[in-house]
C-alpha cells in the first residue's frame, strides 16, 4: 500500500488468497535476510568485530538490511496474527466488497487519509444499511468529516478511534482509543472497542478523535524535534549526549517519550521508539490542515513539521527510519555526530 504522499493506484489493495501468499513468502524472505545479514557483516567487520569505520563506509548496505529486517518481522507478525485470528474463528474476506457485505462494524487502520478514502470508495456501494465504519488510523479530520457525510447519505455511520500506546500495549490489548462519534454510535461500538482497548475516551462527534490524536502527536513530535536540536547543540558545544542525559533523566524534564527517544541516542537501540519519520511528517501535515480549517496560525507546528520534512528530504523515508533517528539527521546536517567527539 502506498504511504502518505504517494498516488493511490486504481487497483484494489486487497490481494486474493492473501494468507496463502504471505505464508509462502515467510521462509524465502527469512532466507534472503540471513544472506543479506551475513554479507553486510562481512563488509563491516574487521578482526571479528564490527568496525565503525567500515560501517560508515557501507552505511547504505547496512541501512538496506535494516529495512529488510523490518519487512521480514512485519511479515512474520502479520502472518502469526492472521493465523491466530483464523484459529479463533475469523474468516478471510476475498475482497473489500465481500468484507463490507459480511460485516456490520468495519475497522480500518491505514497509513493515512488517502488510503482510508480509497478503501471506503470501494466498500461504500456494498455496505449494509446501518453499518458502522470505525477508522483507527491517524487521519486528517477534514477528510474524516467528509467521509462521514457520505456514509450517512448511504444509511451508515462512522466513528474515528485513533490509537494511543506502544506495540507492547497493543499485544496486551491495552491501547488507548480517543473516539469521535455520535452518542448512539459510540454506545454501539464501545463493547467491541473494549475487547482491545484499555482506555476509551469519547471526545465528541465524528472528527474529534482524529483532532485529539493530532494534538497528542504534535506534543510528542514537538518533543522529538526539540530533543534532536538540543542534543546537536550540546554536542557542538562540548556536552556529550551522555552528559545531557545525566542531567535530564530523573528530572522534571524526564518522561516516557524522552526515555524511548534516548534509548536510541545513548542506549544504541535503533528500535527504541518504532514510529517512522514518514508517519511523523504526515501527522504534522495533517495538523497544519487542521489549523488552517480552524483559522489559526501555528508557527510551532510548522517548525516541527519542517524538521521532519528535512529528514524525509535527506532520504530517511524507510520503514526502519524511526523518530529518534531525527537526532542523527540534525547532527549530520550540522557537521557532527552524536556518537563521536565534535
Amino acid at each position: 500500500m502506498a504511504h502518505d504522499g504517494q498516488e493511490i493506484v486504481s487497483e484494489t489493495a486487497v490481494l486474493p488468497n492473501l494468507l496463502d501468499l504471505t505464508k509462502n513468502a515467510v521462509a524465502p524472505v527469512e532466507a534472503l535476510l540471513a544472506t543479506a545479514t551475513a554479507r553486510v557483516r562481512d563488509m563491516t567487520s574487521r578482526d571479528g568485530r564490527i568496525s565503525g569505520a567500515l560501517l560508515e563506509e557501507n552505511q547504505t548496505a547496512a541501512h538496506g538490511v535494516a529495512w529488510l529486517a523490518t519487512y521480514t518481522e512485519s511479515l512474520r507478525q502479520m502472518q502469526a496474527w492472521a493465523d491466530a485470528l483464523v484459529a479463533d474463528g475469523a474468516q478471510e474476506a476475498a475482497s473489500l466488497a465481500e468484507l463490507a457485505q459480511k460485516s456490520t462494524i468495519v475497522f480500518i487502520c491505514a497509513p493515512g487519509s488517502p488510503q482510508v478514502e480509497a478503501i471506503l470508495a470501494e466498500m461504500l456501494p456494498h455496505l449494509n444499511p446501518g453499518s458502522v465504519v470505525v477508522d483507527c488510523s491517524t487521519a486528517d479530520p477534514n477528510s474524516t468529516i467528509a467521509l462521514n457525510t457520505k456514509l450517512e447519505a448511504a444509511g451508515c455511520s462512522m466513528a474515528d478511534a485513533p490509537l494511543g500506546g506502544t506495540p507492547v500495549q497493543a499485544h496486551a490489548g491495552a491501547l488507548a482509543a480517543m473516539v469521535g462519534a455520535s452518542d448512539e454510535t459510540f454506545a454501539r461500538i464501545a463493547p467491541v472497542l473494549n475487547t482491545w482497548a484499555g482506555a476509551l475516551v469519547h471526545l465528541g462527534p465524528v472528527g474529534d478523535g482524529h483532532k485529539m490524536k493530532l494534538l497528542n502527536n504534535f506534543l510528542s513530535m514537538g518533543y522529538a524535534a526539540l530533543y534532536a536540536e538540543a542534543l546537536t547543540l550540546a554536542q557542538k558545544s562540548g556536552i556529550s549526549p551522555a552528559q545531557f542525559d545525566s542531567v535530564l533523566r530523573g528530572s522534571r524534564m524526564d518522561c516516557g517519550f524522552y526515555q524511548t527517544f534516548m534509548g536510541h541516542v545513548t542506549g544504541g537501540d535503533p528500535e527504541s521508539h518504532k514510529f517512522t519519520l514518514t508517519n511523523a511528517a504526515k501527522d504534522m501535515r495533517y495538523l497544519a490542515a487542521m489549523a488552517d480549517a480552524a483559522g489559526m496560525c501555528n508557527p510551532m507546528g510548522n517548525a516541527v513539521k519542517n524538521s521532519f520534512a528535512g529528514a524525509l528530504s535527506a532520504g530517511l523515508t524507510g520503514p526502519a527510519d524511526f523518530v529518534p533517528h531525527l537526532a542523527d539527521h540534525i547532527a549530520r546536517v550540522n557537521g557532527t555526530s552524536l556518537d563521536k567527539p565534535s
